[in-house]
Protein backbone atom coordinates (compact mmCIF):
# COMPACT_ATOMS: atom_id res chain seq x y z
CA UNK A 1 0.00 0.00 0.00
CA UNK A 2 1.24 3.50 -0.77
CA UNK A 3 -0.06 6.72 0.78
CA UNK A 4 0.35 10.26 -0.49
CA UNK A 5 -0.48 13.54 1.25
CA UNK A 6 -1.41 16.89 -0.31
CA UNK A 7 -0.85 20.00 1.82
CA UNK A 8 -0.45 23.64 0.74
CA UNK A 9 -0.12 22.67 -2.91
CA UNK A 10 2.67 20.14 -2.39
CA UNK A 11 2.77 16.34 -2.34
CA UNK A 12 4.27 14.76 0.76
CA UNK A 13 5.05 11.25 1.96
CA UNK A 14 2.68 9.71 4.48
CA UNK A 15 4.77 10.45 7.59
CA UNK A 16 5.98 13.94 6.71
CA UNK A 17 5.03 16.49 9.42
CA UNK A 18 2.63 18.93 7.77
CA UNK A 19 -0.03 19.97 10.30
CA UNK A 20 0.66 22.00 13.44
CA UNK A 21 0.14 20.35 16.82
CA UNK A 22 -2.23 23.23 17.64
CA UNK A 23 -4.70 22.41 14.87
CA UNK A 24 -8.26 22.34 16.22
CA UNK A 25 -9.07 19.30 14.11
CA UNK A 26 -6.49 17.43 16.20
CA UNK A 27 -7.17 19.04 19.57
CA UNK A 28 -10.97 19.15 19.69
CA UNK A 29 -12.18 17.43 16.52
CA UNK A 30 -13.25 20.77 15.04
CA UNK A 31 -13.35 19.78 11.38
CA UNK A 32 -15.11 17.88 8.66
CA UNK A 33 -14.01 15.32 6.10
CA UNK A 34 -15.18 13.18 3.22
CA UNK A 35 -13.87 9.98 1.67
CA UNK A 36 -14.34 8.49 -1.78
CA UNK A 37 -13.05 5.40 -3.55
CA UNK A 38 -10.56 5.65 -6.41
CA UNK A 39 -11.51 3.61 -9.47
CA UNK A 40 -9.34 3.48 -12.58
CA UNK A 41 -7.09 6.19 -11.19
CA UNK A 42 -10.00 8.60 -10.68
CA UNK A 43 -12.02 9.55 -7.57
CA UNK A 44 -15.54 8.13 -7.87
CA UNK A 45 -18.46 10.58 -7.47
CA UNK A 46 -16.05 13.36 -6.53
CA UNK A 47 -18.50 16.20 -7.16
CA UNK A 48 -21.09 14.64 -4.85
CA UNK A 49 -18.53 14.03 -2.11
CA UNK A 50 -17.27 17.60 -2.30
CA UNK A 51 -20.84 18.91 -2.24
CA UNK A 52 -21.35 16.96 1.00
CA UNK A 53 -18.04 18.31 2.36
CA UNK A 54 -19.27 21.83 1.64
CA UNK A 55 -22.60 21.05 3.33
CA UNK A 56 -20.85 19.59 6.37
CA UNK A 57 -18.65 22.70 6.65
CA UNK A 58 -21.68 24.97 6.47
CA UNK A 59 -23.55 23.06 9.19
CA UNK A 60 -20.42 23.03 11.37
CA UNK A 61 -19.93 26.78 11.00
CA UNK A 62 -16.66 26.44 9.10
CA UNK A 63 -15.66 28.57 6.11
CA UNK A 64 -16.55 27.27 2.66
CA UNK A 65 -13.88 24.84 1.41
CA UNK A 66 -12.08 25.82 -1.82
CA UNK A 67 -13.82 23.28 -4.05
CA UNK A 68 -11.80 24.07 -7.20
CA UNK A 69 -8.49 23.65 -5.35
CA UNK A 70 -9.67 20.41 -3.76
CA UNK A 71 -10.88 19.03 -7.09
CA UNK A 72 -7.53 19.58 -8.77
CA UNK A 73 -5.61 18.18 -5.79
CA UNK A 74 -7.86 15.11 -5.65
CA UNK A 75 -7.42 14.36 -9.35
CA UNK A 76 -3.66 14.84 -9.02
CA UNK A 77 -3.36 12.54 -6.01
CA UNK A 78 -5.57 9.82 -7.50
CA UNK A 79 -3.51 9.84 -10.68
CA UNK A 80 -0.25 9.42 -8.76
CA UNK A 81 -1.27 6.29 -6.83
CA UNK A 82 0.58 3.03 -7.35
CA UNK A 83 -2.31 1.12 -8.89
CA UNK A 84 -5.71 2.09 -10.20
CA UNK A 85 -7.75 1.50 -7.04
CA UNK A 86 -7.73 2.96 -3.55
CA UNK A 87 -9.37 5.64 -1.46
CA UNK A 88 -9.05 9.39 -1.09
CA UNK A 89 -9.88 11.57 1.91
CA UNK A 90 -10.34 15.34 2.15
CA UNK A 91 -10.06 16.93 5.62
CA UNK A 92 -11.03 20.56 6.36
CA UNK A 93 -10.53 21.88 9.89
CA UNK A 94 -10.89 25.17 11.77
CA UNK A 95 -7.10 25.58 11.77
CA UNK A 96 -4.63 26.34 14.54
CA UNK A 97 -6.00 27.06 18.00
CA UNK A 98 -5.48 30.50 19.51
CA UNK A 99 -6.01 29.26 23.06
CA UNK A 100 -9.16 28.14 24.85
CA UNK A 101 -12.16 26.30 23.43
CA UNK A 102 -13.39 29.11 21.15
CA UNK A 103 -12.34 29.39 17.53
CA UNK A 104 -9.81 32.08 16.74
CA UNK A 105 -8.99 33.96 13.57
CA UNK A 106 -6.63 31.36 12.13
CA UNK A 107 -6.97 30.07 8.60
CA UNK A 108 -8.59 26.65 8.08
CA UNK A 109 -6.45 23.62 7.38
CA UNK A 110 -6.90 21.66 4.15
CA UNK A 111 -5.39 18.21 3.89
CA UNK A 112 -5.87 15.44 1.32
CA UNK A 113 -4.62 11.86 1.62
CA UNK A 114 -4.77 9.08 -0.94
CA UNK A 115 -3.81 5.45 -0.51
CA UNK A 116 -3.58 2.70 -3.06
CA UNK A 117 -4.89 -0.68 -2.07
CA UNK A 118 -6.39 -3.86 -3.40
CA UNK A 119 -10.03 -3.02 -2.72
CA UNK A 120 -12.48 -5.98 -2.45
CA UNK A 121 -14.34 -5.03 -5.65
CA UNK A 122 -13.13 -3.89 -9.08
CA UNK A 123 -15.84 -1.21 -8.78
CA UNK A 124 -18.16 -0.26 -5.91
CA UNK A 125 -21.04 -2.68 -5.61
CA UNK A 126 -19.71 -5.67 -7.52
CA UNK A 127 -20.14 -9.00 -5.83
CA UNK A 128 -17.45 -11.69 -6.38
CA UNK A 129 -15.17 -12.21 -3.41
CA UNK A 130 -16.90 -9.62 -1.26
CA UNK A 131 -15.97 -9.25 2.38
CA UNK A 132 -18.39 -10.74 4.94
CA UNK A 133 -20.73 -8.14 6.45
CA UNK A 134 -21.87 -8.95 9.99
CA UNK A 135 -23.91 -6.30 11.81
CA UNK A 136 -24.03 -5.99 15.59
CA UNK A 137 -26.56 -3.67 17.24
CA UNK A 138 -24.64 -1.56 19.76
CA UNK A 139 -26.03 -0.37 23.12
CA UNK A 140 -25.66 3.33 22.21
CA UNK A 141 -27.90 5.50 20.04
CA UNK A 142 -27.61 8.42 17.67
CA UNK A 143 -29.12 11.71 18.82
CA UNK A 144 -31.25 12.82 15.88
CA UNK A 145 -31.36 16.32 17.42
CA UNK A 146 -27.58 16.69 17.76
CA UNK A 147 -25.95 19.79 16.23
CA UNK A 148 -23.75 17.38 14.27
CA UNK A 149 -26.64 15.70 12.42
CA UNK A 150 -25.78 15.79 8.72
CA UNK A 151 -22.13 16.64 9.43
CA UNK A 152 -19.35 14.23 8.49
CA UNK A 153 -17.30 15.42 11.43
CA UNK A 154 -13.73 14.60 12.42
CA UNK A 155 -15.21 14.03 15.92
CA UNK A 156 -15.43 10.31 15.22
CA UNK A 157 -14.91 8.70 18.62
CA UNK A 158 -18.53 7.48 18.83
CA UNK A 159 -18.11 5.67 15.52
CA UNK A 160 -14.78 4.16 16.54
CA UNK A 161 -16.15 2.87 19.84
CA UNK A 162 -19.27 1.49 18.13
CA UNK A 163 -17.18 -0.36 15.56
CA UNK A 164 -14.85 -1.75 18.23
CA UNK A 165 -17.89 -2.99 20.17
CA UNK A 166 -19.18 -4.73 17.04
CA UNK A 167 -15.82 -6.34 16.37
CA UNK A 168 -15.50 -7.55 19.97
CA UNK A 169 -18.87 -9.27 19.49
CA UNK A 170 -17.95 -11.02 16.25
CA UNK A 171 -19.19 -8.36 13.83
CA UNK A 172 -17.65 -6.25 11.10
CA UNK A 173 -19.94 -3.21 11.37
CA UNK A 174 -22.11 -1.60 14.03
CA UNK A 175 -25.82 -0.80 13.68
CA UNK A 176 -27.21 2.15 15.61
CA UNK A 177 -30.74 3.25 16.41
CA UNK A 178 -31.78 6.74 17.45
CA UNK A 179 -33.42 8.11 20.59
CA UNK A 180 -36.89 7.31 19.17
CA UNK A 181 -36.13 3.60 18.81
CA UNK A 182 -35.77 3.80 15.02
CA UNK A 183 -33.00 2.43 12.84
CA UNK A 184 -30.48 5.15 12.03
CA UNK A 185 -27.20 4.00 10.41
CA UNK A 186 -24.00 2.02 10.71
CA UNK A 187 -20.83 3.37 12.25
CA UNK A 188 -19.26 3.71 8.78
CA UNK A 189 -22.21 3.05 6.50
CA UNK A 190 -25.88 3.54 5.71
CA UNK A 191 -28.27 0.65 6.32
CA UNK A 192 -31.10 -0.83 4.28
CA UNK A 193 -33.60 -3.58 4.97
CA UNK A 194 -35.34 -5.64 2.29
CA UNK A 195 -38.85 -6.78 3.15
CA UNK A 196 -42.07 -7.40 1.24
CA UNK A 197 -40.24 -6.93 -2.05
CA UNK A 198 -38.89 -3.45 -1.21
CA UNK A 199 -35.47 -2.09 -0.33
CA UNK A 200 -35.91 0.49 2.44
CA UNK A 201 -33.54 2.90 4.19
CA UNK A 202 -34.16 5.30 7.08
CA UNK A 203 -34.95 8.93 6.13
CA UNK A 204 -32.47 11.68 6.98
CA UNK A 205 -34.80 12.73 9.82
CA UNK A 206 -33.60 9.58 11.61
CA UNK A 207 -30.30 11.40 12.20
CA UNK A 208 -28.32 9.36 9.68
CA UNK A 209 -25.62 10.85 7.48
CA UNK A 210 -26.62 11.53 3.89
CA UNK A 211 -24.31 8.96 2.35
CA UNK A 212 -23.32 9.51 -1.28
CA UNK A 213 -23.73 5.80 -2.08
CA UNK A 214 -27.11 5.81 -0.31
CA UNK A 215 -28.12 8.76 -2.49
CA UNK A 216 -27.02 6.98 -5.65
CA UNK A 217 -28.85 3.78 -4.69
CA UNK A 218 -32.07 5.75 -4.21
CA UNK A 219 -31.63 7.63 -7.51
CA UNK A 220 -30.40 4.75 -9.65
CA UNK A 221 -32.83 2.27 -8.13
CA UNK A 222 -35.79 4.52 -8.93
CA UNK A 223 -34.48 5.08 -12.46
CA UNK A 224 -34.24 1.31 -12.96
CA UNK A 225 -37.78 0.77 -11.71
CA UNK A 226 -36.69 -1.00 -8.52
CA UNK A 227 -38.73 -0.58 -5.30
CA UNK A 228 -36.09 1.39 -3.38
CA UNK A 229 -37.19 4.19 -1.04
CA UNK A 230 -36.94 5.84 2.39
CA UNK A 231 -39.09 4.72 5.29
CA UNK A 232 -38.93 4.99 9.07
CA UNK A 233 -37.86 1.57 10.39
CA UNK A 234 -38.47 0.63 14.05
CA UNK A 235 -35.56 -1.26 15.59
CA UNK A 236 -37.87 -4.23 16.20
CA UNK A 237 -38.52 -4.46 12.46
CA UNK A 238 -34.80 -4.23 11.73
CA UNK A 239 -34.05 -7.05 14.16
CA UNK A 240 -36.53 -9.32 12.35
CA UNK A 241 -35.84 -8.29 8.75
CA UNK A 242 -35.38 -11.20 6.32
CA UNK A 243 -32.71 -9.34 4.32
CA UNK A 244 -30.49 -6.30 4.81
CA UNK A 245 -27.77 -4.37 3.03
CA UNK A 246 -25.15 -1.73 3.76
CA UNK A 247 -23.91 1.08 1.54
CA UNK A 248 -20.68 3.05 1.75
CA UNK A 249 -18.22 4.75 -0.55
CA UNK A 250 -15.71 1.93 -0.42
CA UNK A 251 -18.17 -0.98 -0.52
CA UNK A 252 -20.93 0.22 -2.81
CA UNK A 253 -24.00 -1.80 -1.83
CA UNK A 254 -23.49 -5.26 -0.34
CA UNK A 255 -25.84 -7.75 1.37
CA UNK A 256 -25.65 -8.24 5.13
CA UNK A 257 -24.74 -11.79 6.15
CA UNK A 258 -25.75 -11.64 9.83
CA UNK A 259 -27.47 -9.34 12.33
CA UNK A 260 -26.45 -10.15 15.92
CA UNK A 261 -25.44 -13.61 14.74
CA UNK A 262 -28.70 -14.36 12.89
CA UNK A 263 -28.00 -15.54 9.35
CA UNK A 264 -29.56 -13.59 6.47
CA UNK A 265 -29.58 -14.61 2.81
CA UNK A 266 -28.96 -11.94 0.20
CA UNK A 267 -32.23 -10.31 -0.85
CA UNK A 268 -33.28 -10.40 -4.52
CA UNK A 269 -33.84 -6.63 -4.74
CA UNK A 270 -30.45 -6.03 -3.14
CA UNK A 271 -28.78 -8.23 -5.76
CA UNK A 272 -30.62 -6.44 -8.56
CA UNK A 273 -29.58 -3.09 -7.12
CA UNK A 274 -26.00 -4.32 -6.87
CA UNK A 275 -26.00 -5.11 -10.59
CA UNK A 276 -27.54 -1.74 -11.45
CA UNK A 277 -25.00 0.05 -9.29
CA UNK A 278 -22.01 -1.69 -10.86
CA UNK A 279 -23.33 -0.97 -14.36
CA UNK A 280 -23.87 2.72 -13.61
CA UNK A 281 -20.40 3.04 -12.08
CA UNK A 282 -18.87 1.56 -15.22
CA UNK A 283 -20.70 4.16 -17.31
CA UNK A 284 -19.77 7.27 -15.32
CA UNK A 285 -17.18 7.74 -12.56
CA UNK A 286 -18.49 11.19 -11.59
CA UNK A 287 -22.29 10.92 -11.70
Amino acid sequence: MSTLVWFNGEIHAAHDPVVTALDRGLLVGDGVFDTCVVVGGRPFALRRHLARLEHSASLAGLPRPPIDVITQAALDLAGRLDGATGRLRVTWTAGAAEGGPARGESSPTLLLTAEAEAVPHPAPGTAPGRVRTALVVVPWVRNERSPLVGVKSTSYAENVLSLEYARSHGGTEAALGNTRGELCEGSWSNLFIEADGELLTPPLTSGCLAGVTRELVLEWGAAAGLPVREETIPMERFAATPHAAVTSATRGIVPVDTIDGRQLPAGPVTLQMQAVFAERVSEDLDP
